[in-house]
């Protein structure tokens, strides 16, 4: 039997609570579990859950794989400094203004040429008339190639 620390969804409609349960892999989401561990609020800002870490420690020993999400929370118990010193750069960042890019400068127009002289001047560089390259002399036999005879499927 393959068992999985994962959230168990609790609450209303739009206001989600999370159960953190041990459970057989095999059983639905919100179904049959074997322990409760902790909880998990993420609507809530701050320390948003509880978790048993001394049970969980003796669970993993025995081979339970906790999900993506609970190893998160679990790294997030263990070490709450680093957990909110990252929230705190998270928040600075948002708070932060981004930098507004420079607006570029409108394009200058060029003014037109009026001369008495008519097309005096040449365009500078006209590209070169280029002729597509022969193909080169054939030295492969007229004769078309052989394919490889395709190997039928016996019956078993």
């Amino acid at each position: 039997m393959a068992v999985a620390i994962r959230l168990r969804r609790e609450g209303a409609l739009n206001r989600p609570y999370f159960k953190v349960v041990v459970t057989d892999t095999r059983s639905p989401r919100d179904g049959k579990f074997i322990e409760i561990v902790g909880t998990y609020d993420p609507k809530k800002a701050g320390q948003n859950s509880t978790l048993k870490l001394d049970r969980i420690e003796h669970w993993i020993s025995k081979g339970a794989q906790p999900s993506d999400t609970v190893r998160s929370l679990i790294k997030k118990t263990k070490n709450p400094e680093a957990a909110a010193k990252k929230a705190a750069a998270v928040a600075a960042k948002k708070a932060a203004p981004a930098p507004k890019p420079e607006p570029e400068p409108a394009p200058v127009e060029a003014e037109p040429v009026t001369s008495s002289a008519p097309a005096a001047i040449e365009p500078a560089a006209a590209p070169a008339e280029t002729t597509p390259a022969a193909p080169p002399a054939a030295t492969e036999s007229p004769e078309p190639k052989a394919e490889a005879p395709v190997p039928e499927k016996s019956e078993s």
